[in-house]
């Protein structure tokens, strides 16, 4: 017997016995203003929340973002917000997107505990736009931040999509001498605009 073999088989003599799962049904984080939680974490993992009342406020204050009004290649797929400098319906090969600067997408919702923010690729052609881009901008509803991941999970609908994920922040990595660099593999910055109107939220760009 080999030792390959030995430590096989003494893995497989040293199962243990089974155990049901932990139930989920307990009092989970929450906060007093959910909302401001959120901005305060996204503001600590490197990120910015921006409140605005409306979609047109939206447009206002990303025309302050210096950012946003130095890009020269961009991309908005929320109506009535931003500029689009590129054949976004023309591009096939997502590697084409690695030379747009700005871009302000739709997200689902966010939550509190992480300053996260789930988005799909639901009506969004490239979905590689969210980590090529320099500059990423989401934007949400006021109303959607959630306390925690558990609530996020709840209200996770993956059907109409084939890819989801939470963004929390721009990229970032302390892999090195535990130094922080923003940016290592993805964006370098993240703004996330917290719209508070009830008008419909904003479209998906095809």
């Amino acid at each position: 017997m080999t030792s390959r073999d030995k430590i096989l088989t003494a893995i497989r003599k040293a199962r243990l016995p089974a155990a049901d799962l932990p139930p989920l049904e307990r009092d989970w984080i929450t906060y007093p203003d959910p909302l401001e939680q959120f901005g305060e974490v996204l503001r600590q993992i490197g990120g910015a929340m921006v409140r605005v009342a409306d979609r047109a406020e939206l447009a206002h204050r990303l025309e302050e973002l210096p950012v946003y009004r130095d890009a020269r290649q961009a991309l908005s797929l929320v109506e009535g917000a931003g500029r689009t400098t590129i054949d976004w319906h023309g591009i096939d090969d997502p590697h084409a997107l690695e030379t747009v600067d700005f871009a302000i997408l739709p997200g689902q919702f966010g939550v509190a505990e992480n300053g996260a923010v789930w988005v799909t690729d639901r009506g969004v052609r490239q979905r590689a736009i969210y980590f090529i881009v320099q500059h990423l901008a989401l934007a949400i509803s006021s109303a959607s931040i959630l306390h925690n991941m558990h609530q996020a999970y709840e209200r996770l609908e993956l059907g109409g999509a084939e890819f989801g994920a939470f963004i929390a922040g721009p990229s970032k990595t302390a892999d090195i001498e535990q130094s922080l660099v923003v940016g290592a593999h993805g964006p370098r910055s993240m703004t996330v605009f917290c719209v508070d109107s009830a008008e419909p939220t904003p479209r998906f760009g095809v």
